[in-house]
């Protein structure tokens, strides 16, 4: 009985106590990674919640109209079609016209395709060089007439555009038919280009687990697929020269320690708490966990770790941190609802220190039932 008695601290555990998670982190032998400890409270949700990436919305600059630029402008790369109009004596094409309301003879004569080169200008026949980038199509047309009138009679000319990079998106990724978008004075919505490009390709995957991440100049932003759709503010109207990409993603979270069951479980919501994590779990088991001890281990961003007062190593993006939620405090329910998950989470809820007692039990009752058993038989 003493070796057993003796044998109790070689029980096997599933996972740590909180003591020796603790102690641990104060060990640099066992602590290799240099994780930090921090409790979950308002002001760590309320910084948390502040590094949140940001939303579409905040890329829009507020949604103000006359901050949006135009996206029916000609840019280098685009291609034009030049029409001009001549009455009388034509200086394009004199073969190919027909009688104006006036009686005289309108000429119409369409010039070849016209690409505007790298530096934004396009040669115009009898015209000369012109810089086009920042034109619209009819303040093109009217610069040409301009230069036409002491060379032709009466010209009229138009302008279209053929092929249209200045003001289009590329949409690329995980949609049916990856493409460039021309945008149109419609000014289309993310959505829009989205299902112009097909759609999110649903063959196999859910579209829950769709991600949308938008490149706009220095500035990148994504979102679940299902937000965009669920909240108009994030549908934002495109910009020239806006990359969207969409991307199948499937985030999960895993659970360890004193919980119903070890496992690894797939968001399935754009947007997941603390804790309905821990409920789709099981939450922790009465006869085991510890409620004092529920972490979560994460690689935090460092503008987050250092925010936190914990040091950095130099030139790195992030850092190991364990959060604790103390869920005997009923106050942290409501902060684990506002504790939002990210991909690769891990949660573990530590073992009690009874838990050791309650395993000897076992492996007394089990070394002595048989005994029992056999006296009771012998009677």
């Amino acid at each position: 009985m003493v070796l057993l008695l003796a044998g109790c601290n070689t029980l096997p555990d599933s996972g740590p106590t909180e003591y020796k998670i603790n102690h641990a982190q104060r060990d640099p032998k066992r602590n290799s990674v240099g994780y930090n400890i921090v409790k979950v409270s308002p002001e760590l949700i309320g910084l948390l919640e502040s590094q949140e990436p940001p939303l579409f919305s905040s890329l829009d600059a507020d949604n103000a109209p006359v901050s949006v630029p135009r996206n029916d402008t000609i840019g280098p790369g685009d291609v034009l079609q030049v029409s001009i109009y001549e009455v009388g004596s034509a200086l394009f094409s004199p073969n190919n016209g027909g009688m104006s309301a006036g009686g005289n003879m309108s000429m119409a004569s369409n010039l070849p395709p016209l690409s505007v080169d790298g530096s934004g200008n396009v040669e115009i026949p009898f015209g000369g060089q012109m810089h086009v980038t920042g034109m619209t199509t009819n303040q093109l047309a009217d610069a040409i007439t301009a230069r036409l009138k002491q060379k032709s009679q009466s010209p009229q000319v138009l302008v279209r555009i053929l092929s249209d990079i200045t003001n289009s998106v590329i949409v690329y990724g995980g949609v049916r038919r990856p493409s460039r978008i021309p945008l149109t004075p419609n000014r289309e919505h993310i959505l829009d280009v989205i299902a112009l490009a097909g759609g999110e390709d649903r063959t196999v995957q859910s579209d829950e687990d769709y991600i949308v991440r938008l490149t706009r100049k220095d500035k990148i932003a994504e979102l679940p697929l299902k937000t965009i759709e669920n909240d108009p503010a994030q549908n934002i109207v495109m910009q020239p020269g806006d990359r969207v990409q969409v991307v199948y993603e499937p985030r999960t979270f895993s659970v360890f320690g004193a919980t119903e069951r070890v496992t690894q479980t797939q968001f399935t919501t754009p947007t997941l708490t603390l804790a309905e994590a821990i409920s789709r779990s099981g939450g922790p088991l009465d006869s085991r966990a510890d409620p004092n001890a529920v972490y979560l281990f994460r690689f935090e961003n460092a503008d987050v770790l250092k925010r936190l007062g914990l040091s950095v190593d130099n030139g790195a993006t992030t850092g190991p941190v364990i959060y604790q939620l103390d869920m005997m405090n009923p106050s942290n329910y409501f902060l684990a609802e506002r504790f939002m998950m990210r991909d690769q989470d891990i949660i573990y809820v530590a073992n009690a220190t009874s838990n050791k007692f309650y395993k000897f039990f076992g492996l007394i009752s089990t070394l002595i039932a048989p005994g029992i058993t056999a006296a009771w038989m012998a009677k």
